[in-house]
């Protein structure tokens, strides 16, 4: 027991205020004893001393103390970063060291933390502070004896300000090489989001300690999987690299830079960029022939789109028709077929004909023009009507060459309930539609089909006796619709219960604008957890599996599962961060796993310059491992807690009580009697 473990208690048998008054009085009589030079005033006064004493009732107590380890705090960075080199291995034999000496020291307990960057969900880096805080949410901060660290220097969540973190010494010890250097690209800036057609730009910057400024070095850029391009950059200088953006959706840049003469890792040579490709006001041209009950149904799905800037004709009036009416009293505008047609005709991403058919109006060179458009990348909409069997056709001009269903000439007026055929049923712009599942949909009855001959593309609906209804195809760069009745607006209606052409038609528009959601064969993967789930999209069933290779260049053949309404899908376990190339046969795709460029990655070469301010603020310090691995002491309180070779962890002290024995300094009898004596004697002093 130690001597601190004695102390003097007190229980007052009365409340202080009335000892404090008590006293007084006594001191008031006493004194005035005293003053008049009475004899037995000392003898009196040690009476009353006696008695406030005893009313004060002091004890004195022993405590049973238990001494109480100092906590040591092990830090072992394993982030990404450390599996460069021997690093890793270097710093588990320099950890497995420290942990046996820290847990030899007299009064010690030692706890260990493993620090990891997951790459793969975040991109927070290497998180030192953030595993100290929650290995030392439990541990009181005055038994803390210090922590050491063991780690590359390349931290990624110390406050911007130096401090002492967890008031205690903080010691690292960096494994690695002093003075290392390393290529690495920089992806300064790149915008979210971009304009398809129009230029963006993705600023980059090489660095590379071990060359001189402004050496040129090469730098290879490939866009969504397409064929490389190689140009040279200067090193330590940001650069613009351009591109445009050639659809919507997401546009996948990768670019990589050539090794340097020295390298720690070409992880980090290479660098991914994502484009998000939006359309800005997708221009539609409506051309509608005479005026008809369903005009108004095209006209209010284009109109209700936010998205949409529409133009709109209506064919009033064809020029040879002569009913005698004035001039003077027509307001019609007239038809604008230069502008449209060849002035302006790329600026459209869609041209619709709704029940439009040959009147002289449009010359045939200029709808020679729609076909040239189309095969371009444009995109054709054909909603015939009787006219279409007619020598006055559209098909029957230069746009017929595009067009995928060829007209019999027959028009059939009989009630029909349009149907999914079985490549609608797997087509994105039919597949689900409400009300189209099964034999029997629920929909209402149209009352005019088209018969035509499907030459190509897919059929995706079928009107009476399974004839191509609604058919889809692809030409050149562009793609064409035909639906082969003029009754969609039955559904708009409401006859008997309608149908989805609200759904039904602006998934077509979206198809034909090429939008990505929308694309009927295509291959997709994207990161769930840790399982890459791939997708693939096709109008025909297809199991085939699909060939993936993996950031370091293996290659994993994945099994397909196919559904009946267009899809297949599969599963890949993954466990490394960069860019998973798929690819079908047919398709391709890329999926990136991890974030883009990870801050793990960044800046891998060993440094000191992150943790050392902290080190300093906390009394500790910074050791290389190439120079040794420090001895660890304990010190006491006040003393430096770091040498040339060594690192110093606080002796605290700390105990527990665990019981205490109390002893009354003032026992009742003895006071009684010390107090009667005392009275007595002075008693007998007075009476001399």
């Amino acid at each position: 027991m130690s001597p601190s473990a004695l102390h003097i208690a007190w229980s007052p048998m009365l409340p202080i205020w009335a000892l404090a008054i008590l006293g007084a009085v006594t001191l008031i009589v006493v004194g005035l004893g005293f003053f008049a030079r009475a004899r037995g005033a000392w003898w009196r006064a040690g009476a009353a001393a006696a008695l406030l004493a005893a009313l004060a009732n002091p004890t004195l107590v022993a405590e049973r103390r238990e001494a109480r380890p100092d906590i040591a705090i092990l830090a072992i960075d394993e982030s990404p970063s450390q599996k460069i080199g021997t690093r890793l291995a270097d710093t588990r034999k320099a950890a497995e060291q420290l942990a046996a000496k820290l847990s030899a020291l007299p009064g010690t307990e030692l706890r260990t933390v493993t620090i990891g960057g997951n790459v793969l969900s975040s991109d927070d880096g290497t998180r030192l502070q953030s595993q100290l805080d929650k290995a030392l949410a439990d541990v009181p901060r005055h038994r803390l004896g210090g922590i050491a660290v063991v780690t590359d220097g390349q931290v990624h969540d110390l406050p911007a300000e130096a401090k002492d973190l967890y008031g205690a010494p903080l010691h690292v010890v960096v494994t690695g090489q002093k003075g290392e250097a390393d290529r690495r690209l920089v992806v300064e800036k790149v915008p979210t989001y971009g304009l398809v057609g129009k230029p963006v730009s993705v600023s980059i910057r090489v660095e590379d300690a071990a060359v001189a400024p402004g050496t040129p070095v090469q730098l290879t850029i490939r866009r969504d999987g397409a064929a490389e391009q190689r140009q040279t950059v200067p090193v330590g200088r940001v650069v613009e690299i351009p591109f445009t953006l050639e659809h919507g959706g997401q546009t996948v840049v990768e670019m990589s830079v050539e090794a340097g003469p020295k390298e720690l890792t070409l992880d980090n040579n290479r660098a991914v960029a994502a484009l998000n490709g939006v359309r800005d006001r997708l221009r539609v041209l409506l051309v509608s022939g005479e005026p008809h009950a369903g005009e108004r149904t095209w006209r209010s799905l284009l109109k209700a789109d936010p998205l949409v800037d529409l133009v709109h004709f209506t064919i009033l009036r064809p020029p040879k028709k002569q009913d005698g009416t004035p001039i003077r009293e027509l307001s019609l505008i007239a038809f604008p077929i230069r502008e449209l047609f060849e002035i302006r005709l790329d600026e459209f991403n869609l041209i619709i004909f709704d029940r439009f058919r040959r009147q002289g109006i449009i010359p045939r060179a200029y709808i020679a023009n729609i076909a040239d458009y189309v095969e371009k990348g444009g995109a054709l909409l054909d909603a015939t009507g009787a006219p279409f069997t007619g020598s006055l056709s559209l098909y029957s001009t230069p746009i017929g060459r595009v067009m995928p269903a060829e007209p019999t000439g027959r028009v059939v007026e009989q009630g029909f309930k349009p149907m999914l055929s079985q490549a609608g049923h797997r087509h994105p712009v039919t597949a689900d539609l409400p009300g189209g599942a099964g034999d029997d949909p629920t929909w209402g009855r149209w009352f005019r089909y088209i018969d035509a001959e499907a030459r190509r593309g897919d059929i995706v609906m079928q009107g009476p006796n399974a004839r191509p209804l609604l058919v889809l195809d692809r030409v050149g760069k562009g793609r064409v619709a035909q639906l082969m009745s003029d009754h969609i607006w039955l559904w708009t209606r409401g006859f008997e219960g309608g149908g989805p052409q609200a759904e039904l038609l602006r998934r077509l528009a979206h198809w034909l604008m090429k939008e990505p959601e929308l694309e009927e064969n295509v291959l997709t993967a994207h990161l769930r957890g840790d399982r890459l789930e791939i997708k693939r999209r096709s109008v025909k069933p297809d199991d085939r599996p699909v060939t993936v290779t993996l950031p370091d260049g293996q290659t994993a053949s994945v099994p397909m599962n196919d559904n009946a309404t267009g899809g297949a899908t599969g599963e890949l376990p993954v466990d490394q961060v960069g860019l998973y190339r798929l690819a079908d046969g047919q398709r391709t795709a890329i999926a990136a796993v991890g974030p883009l460029n990870p801050l793990e990655w960044a800046d891998v070469r060993a440094t000191d310059a992150k943790v050392s301010p902290f080190t300093q603020a906390s009394g500790g310090s910074v050791h290389w491992l190439q120079d040794g691995n420090p001895e660890p002491r304990k010190v006491r309180p006040g003393r430096p807690a770091t040498g040339r070779d060594w690192i110093g962890f606080r002796t605290n002290g700390d105990y527990a009580v665990t019981g205490l024995d109390e002893v009354a300094l003032m026992p009742a009898l003895m006071v009684l009697a010390m107090a009667l004596g005392m009275a007595m004697i002075a008693w007998r002093r007075e009476g001399k």
